[in-house]
C-alpha cells in the first residue's frame, strides 16, 4: 500500500516508517519544512508538503494514498485544548477523503481515554465521551468518521520510551530540575502505562495490515510503571535528589504537570494482543531510564 503518514519526522513516525518499507509498504510522508523533507528523502519516503494548521493539506496527501496513518499531534502543552480541537479537524477533512473508498485511517489517542468511569485499566472497548481529557477530541472525531462507514482504527499509546524520549516523563525530568528534586505524590502508588518505541511501531504496522474497522488498540506493553520506581530511576540517573510530596506541593515540583501527578494511567493490552496477534519484545520504561544520557536533558 501507499501509506499516507503524518508526524512522519517525529518520534513516533520516524519509527513506523521502516517498519513500513520492510513490510514491503510505500510511505508518503509530510512534513512542512526544507529540514524534513531532507529527512524523509534519505529514509526512502516521498515528501509531502503540509502543515497541521491547515487540514486540507492533510486530506489531499490522504486522497493520494492507498491509507493513513495519523501520528502528528502539537504538543505544546500552553494551547493543548486547542490543540486537541485541531487534531479534529484534521481528523475530520482527513477521512472525509477517504469517504466511500473503504480506505483505513489510522489515528493516535492515549490509553487513558479507555479508563472506565469506575476506575481500573483503560481497556479497548471502553470510550467515555464525557472523559475529562482534552484528548477525547480525537476519539469523537474518529467515532463521528465511523458514524459514516468510514474505516477508522485507533492505536492508544501509553508512555513511549527508548533511551532519548519517554512520553511524559521527558518534560517531568524537567520540571524536577526546575525544582531542585524529583516527586513522586505521597506513597508514589499511581502507576503509568508504557511500551517501547519499537513494539509501538509494530503495532502501527499490525493494525494496518489486520486490523478491524472501527477497533481500539492498546499499544500498552507494561499495564503501569509506579510513580515511586519512575521518580527513583530518574533520580538515579539525573542525579537529584527524590522524595515523597502532599498535594499542597505538587504545582510547585510539577509545574504545568500537575494535572498528571496523581494519576493513575493503567491500561490492559490482552484484546490487542489476542486480535493482532503483537508480540512485543522491547526493553521496559525502567531499563530505558537507567540507560538515558541525561546530560542531554540538562540546562545549557
Amino acid at each position: 500500500m501507499r501509506v499516507f503518514l503524518t508526524g512522519a519526522t517525529g518520534f513516533i513516525g520516524s519509527h513506523v516508517i521502516p517498519e513500513l518499507l520492510a513490510g514491503g509498504h510505500r510511505v508518503l510522508g509530510l512534513t512542512r519544512s526544507d529540514a524534513g523533507a531532507r529527512q524523509l528523502e534519505a529514509a526512502g519516503v516521498e515528501v509531502h508538503r503540509g502543515d497541521l494548521d491547515r487540514p486540507e493539506t492533510l486530506a489531499s496527501g490522504a486522497a493520494a494514498a492507498d491509507a493513513v496513518i495519523h501520528c502528528a499531534f502539537d504538543h505544546n502543552f500552553a494551547t493543548f485544548f486547542e490543540n486537541t480541537r485541531k487534531d479534529e479537524r484534521n481528523i475530520t477533512a482527513m477521512g472525509e477523503a477517504l469517504e466511500g473508498t473503504g480506505k483505513p485511517i489510522l489515528i493516535t489517542s492515549g490509553v487513558g481515554i479507555g479508563t472506565p468511569v469506575n476506575g481500573g485499566p483503560a481497556t479497548e472497548d471502553v470510550l467515555n465521551p464525557h472523559h475529562a481529557n482534552p484528548r477525547i477530541a480525537t476519539e469523537l472525531a474518529g467515532a463521528a468518521l465511523i458514524a459514516r462507514r468510514i474505516d477508522v482504527r485507533t492505536i492508544r499509546l501509553p508512555q513511549v520510551h527508548d533511551t532519548t524520549k519517554a512520553g511524559l516523563i521527558t518534560p517531568l525530568v524537567a520540571e524536577a530540575r526546575r525544582a531542585g528534586a524529583v516527586a513522586y505524590l505521597e506513597e508514589g502508588r499511581t502507576r503509568w502505562a508504557a511500551a517501547h518505541i519499537s513494539d509501538v511501531a509494530k503495532l502501527y504496522v499490525l493494525a494496518l495490515e489486520k486490523g478491524e474497522p472501527g477497533a481500539r488498540y492498546h499499544a500498552s506493553v507494561e499495564d503501569g510503571v509506579s510513580a515511586r520506581a519512575i521518580a527513583e530511576a530518574i533520580g538515579a540517573g539525573a542525579g537529584l535528589p527524590v522524595r515523597s510530596i502532599g498535594r499542597e506541593e505538587v504545582e510547585l515540583y510539577f509545574g504545568w504537570m500537575a494535572p498528571f501527578a496523581g494519576l493513575d494511567m493503567i491500561a490492559s493490552n490482552a484484546w490487542t494482543r489476542a486480535r493482532l496477534g503483537w508480540m512485543p519484545s522491547g526493553p521496559d520504561l525502567l531499563t530505558d531510564l537507567a540507560a538515558m544520557d541525561y546530560s542531554a536533558t540538562a540546562p545549557a
